[in-house]
């Protein structure tokens, strides 16, 4: 697959405040490469010099041969940016603002295909401000689009929006993919992250601290799994069932919350033949079992030490 995004060694500071310290990474043509992480982490600020609103310190950013101090005007017309809200013209409708952004280009998709590809085709004549939060995200999208690029950022395309609302970006997200376009993507939603994306980049403090598909990352952290069973016999049960856990080669450490028995096992199947096997014999019933698999949220979890904060 084509590289067409190199990062290498990126820097910068604002005064005593060391924003991007040294992040390098590649994308490939036509995938959705997420970069997450805390507040502060330096995503923005990262995001910010790929996209040449913000000049580095330090550092390379190649857009194939193409580099923003030689080649800008062909770079931006190979990239895609969503614009903010207050970018837009809320006076104007949905079909009137993706018009004016067109003549801003030498080449631009047709308004047409552009308001069918975010679904705004109902809304066409209906003015910005009179619009929802999800369609105006969705025109958000769809200025980024009208110049046909063959990259896309989106920073936090979805904050703010309502579960169905954000499923409808992700729609579009893929659809994008699928016509071949490069995704750069920020989101502060890790179940977003999981869904969308072919690579994700963890950054913490300007640096990146992890760089994978979404389930090696989640494969790396642990090959154990969460085993939850609820026991209808009382805490006595529980107890019991928690301290026969324990002598199994399988288990590597149990929790108890009153009638619910947690514990951790690399072999979720073989732990449960020989749980079952002990309550039969006790003639104790279970009323409930439940196996988490881990997720991307663990991952950021173990890798920075934050919970994530919406």
């Amino acid at each position: 697959m084509t590289t067409v995004l190199e990062v290498k060694e990126l820097k910068k500071s604002f005064g005593n405040i060391h924003a991007v310290q040294d992040i390098s990474f590649s994308v490939k043509a036509g995938e959705v490469f997420t970069i997450i992480g805390p507040n502060g982490a330096g995503k923005t600020t990262t995001l910010e010099m790929i996209e040449g609103l913000v000049t580095p310190d330090y550092g390379h950013i190649h857009f194939g041969d193409l580099n923003w101090n030689k080649n800008a005007n062909d770079i931006k017309r190979k990239i895609g940016v969503q614009p903010q809200s207050s970018a837009m013209f809320d006076l104007l409708t949905p079909e009137e603002n993706l018009d004016l952004f067109a003549t801003f280009y030498g080449r631009a998709r047709q308004t047409e295909d552009i308001l069918e590809l975010i679904n705004l085709t109902e809304h066409r004549q209906n003015r910005v401000k009179n619009l929802s939060g999800g369609q105006r995200q969705r025109l958000a999208i769809g200025l980024a689009m009208i110049s046909d690029p063959e990259i896309v950022f989106l920073d936090e395309p979805t904050t703010g929006l309502d579960p169905q609302a954000r499923r409808n970006i992700w729609d579009i997200i893929l659809q994008l993919k699928s016509l071949g376009k490069t995704i750069i993507l920020t989101t502060h939603y890790m179940e977003e992250a999981e869904k969308l994306s072919d690579r994700v980049c963890i950054v913490d403090q300007g640096r990146i601290v992890t760089l994978d598909t979404p389930s090696a990352l989640i494969e790396k952290l642990t090959e154990e799994r969460e085993v939850r069973l609820s026991f209808l016999d009382g805490e006595e049960a529980a107890k019991d069932g928690e301290f026969f856990a324990n002598t199994l080669a399988s288990v590597s450490r149990t929790e108890r919350e009153a009638t619910s028995l947690i514990l951790w096992t690399a072999k979720p199947e073989e732990t449960l033949y020989d749980i079952f096997k002990f309550t039969k014999e006790k003639e104790y019933q279970i009323e409930q079992v439940s196996i988490r698999e881990m997720s991307l949220e663990d991952v950021f979890i173990s890798f920075t030490g934050k919970e994530w904060r919406d």
